[in-house]
C-alpha cells in the first residue's frame, strides 16, 4: 500500500486519483501506524512552508517521515513536499525536514524573461525539464515532455549530486531532486498528463538500491 501523507496541504484527491488510475493501492492518511506499515510514501502539498511544517509537527508526521527516510522506504515529494524535504525555506523563514541539506529560494520578482518580458510569479503552467543524470524515476521521459508547475519558491539542494533535472524560468532551478530512497519533483506529476503518470508509475515500481 502507498501512503499519501495528509497534513492539510491540499491536492490529495488528485494525487490519489492518479495513483489509482495507474493501478496501485493507495490511502490518503495521517495515521502514524498506516504510514509506518506502508510500502512507500507520497508526500504532496500546496501552500506555505510555515503552515505546512506546523501541521507536520502537530500531527507527528515530521518524525514519521524522518523515520521512513532513515529506514530506506521509497518516498516521493511533490511541489511543496519537494521544498520542505530540504533544511530551510526562505518562505516564512521556516526550518524544514532536513532530509537533504539545502535552501528553498524565491524567484526574483524583478527578473526578466529571455524576450525581455517581466517574469510572472508564481511560475504557473507547462515547462520542460533538463535531465542531468539517469534515474529510474526519469525512465521513458523525453526532452520534449512538459510538466505542470505552480510555485513561487524553488528547491536549491546543497549537494549537486542530488540534482536529477533542472528547469529554466528566469533562473535555472532544481525541478527533480533525489538521494537514496527519496525523489521529489517541483512540478505536479498528477496534473502533467501522460509524462506525469509515466513518472508516477516509475516511482511506484522503483526499488532503491
Amino acid at each position: 500500500m502507498i501512503a499519501i501523507i495528509d497534513y492539510d496541504a491540499g491536492n490529495l484527491a488528485s494525487v490519489k486519483r492518479a495513483v489509482a488510475h495507474i493501478g496501485f493501492d493507495c490511502r490518503v492518511t495521517n495515521d502514524l501506524g498506516r504510514i509506518a506499515a506502508a510500502d512507500r510514501i507520497i508526500f504532496p502539498g500546496v501552500g506555505a512552508a510555515g503552515t505546512a511544517m506546523q501541521s507536520l509537527r502537530k500531527l507527528g508526521l515530521e518524525r514519521a517521515l524522518k523515520a521512513a527516510y532513515q529506514a530506506g522506504k521509497p518516498i516521493l515529494g511533490i511541489c511543496l513536499g519537494t521544498q520542505i524535504v530540504l533544511s530551510h525555506s526562505r518562505e516564512n523563514d521556516t526550518a524544514c525536514l532536513g532530509l537533504l541539506k539545502g535552501e528553498v529560494d524565491a524567484f526574483d520578482r524583478h527578473a526578466l524573461l529571455p524576450d525581455g518580458g517581466q517574469l510572472k510569479i508564481p511560475h504557473m503552467g507547462w515547462n520542460h525539464i533538463q535531465r542531468l543524470k539517469p534515474h529510474p524515476l526519469l525512465a521513458d521521459i523525453g526532452p520534449e515532455d512538459e510538466f505542470y508547475f505552480v510555485h513561487s519558491f524553488y528547491p536549491s539542494p546543497e549537494d549537486p549530486d542530488h540534482l536529477l533535472a533542472t528547469t529554466t524560468y528566469g533562473v535555472t532551478f532544481a525541478s527533480v531532486i533525489g538521494c537514496r530512497n527519496l525523489v521529489a519533483t517541483q512540478f505536479h506529476l498528477e496534473k502533467s498528463g501522460r509524462p506525469g503518470l509515466t513518472m508516477l508509475k516509475n516511482f511506484c515500481t522503483w526499488s532503491p538500491s
